[in-house]
């Protein structure tokens, strides 16, 4: 399965969804994992860490939402990425 870790863009938003040793572990089971360039940065996960593991790299979220069968957030998709969600993907995140 394709699994999609967008960057978070929520104002005040730091944390990615996934860390580096939890896309080891998916990568292990299978999965393939797509993760937004600098996408963990602010959380102090780099690029270097997510490829070390397995993952890809991917410049734009746009990719991502096409590309995976499963998008992994923190937040709820804002407007922009709600228009990016395709029928039947799953969305993993808090909604509050």
């Amino acid at each position: 399965m394709k699994i999609g870790v967008p960057r978070e863009i929520k104002p005040q938003e730091s944390r990615i969804g996934l860390t580096p040793d939890s896309v080891k572990i998916l990568v292990s089971n299978g999965h393939e994992v797509l993760i937004e360039n600098n996408g963990g940065f602010e959380s102090g996960f780099y690029n270097e860490q997510y490829k070390s593991v397995g993952a890809k790299i991917i410049d734009k979220a746009e990719d991502i939402f096409n590309d995976s069968d499963i998008i992994v957030k923190v937040k709820e998709p804002l407007s922009n990425e709600v228009k990016m969600i395709r029928e039947n993907q799953i969305i993993f995140t808090y909604l509050h």
